[in-house]
């Protein structure tokens, strides 16, 4: 009986000994059968051309110079605007220098008792004033009555209203307003009713 047994077995072997090699003979046949082609490489796999390499690489430079000529076009104006805004902040401050000089005269026109010292006064302010005038600078005209406007006069006193008078006036002009075009470079002080 072990005697059958091991034929059997003997014989399962050898049918699957043939049934592998009738399979990798089949294999090897398909194989040989079908037409040998390589792989086709798609767009995206080939290798670009030293053209095409330099064009990439030329239109990445210009790129680049492209934003530095932004950059550098936005610094230099950038750079001008604060070069013009700096003068124009020097020459108001040098000028804020010079306007208690145009108050000291005004005081000193105010004492003079003689009329041939108060003309030398007068023509001195006169002159001061065309030099401001020249810069662009003109007094702010605040004048007693006027209503209290504080975009051109800052209130440094309070009085009582008297009669007739409304609140919110102007009752004395203590000091001078300057103006350089638009901008206040001195607020007038007054003092204000209330």
């Amino acid at each position: 009986m072990a005697k059958k047994h091991n034929e059997q077995q003997e014989t399962a072997e050898k049918t699957a000994e043939k049934a592998e090699g009738t399979q990798a003979q089949g294999e090897s046949l398909c194989e040989d059968e079908l037409p040998a082609t390589e792989p086709q490489p798609t767009e995206e796999q080939k290798e670009p051309t030293e053209l095409e390499k330099a064009q990439a690489l030329a239109e990445d430079y210009k790129r680049k110079w492209y934003s530095v000529s932004a950059e550098y076009d936005n610094y230099r104006k950038r750079t001008a605007a604060q070069a013009s805004q700096a003068y124009a902040d020097g020459k108001a401050e040098a000028i804020l220098k010079l306007v208690p000089v145009a108050d000291t005269f005004g005081y000193a026109l105010d004492a003079a008792k003689d009329e041939a010292t108060r003309a030398g006064i007068d023509k001195i302010i006169k002159n001061f004033n065309a030099i401001l005038s020249s810069l662009g600078v003109q007094e702010i005209a605040v004048n007693v009555g006027d209503k209290f406007d504080e975009t051109v006069a800052e209130a440094v006193m309070n009085v009582p209203c008297g009669d007739g008078e409304e609140p919110n006036t102007v009752k004395l002009v203590l000091r001078k307003g300057y103006k350089q075009g638009e901008k206040v470079i001195r607020f007038a002080q007054v003092s204000v009713t209330v």
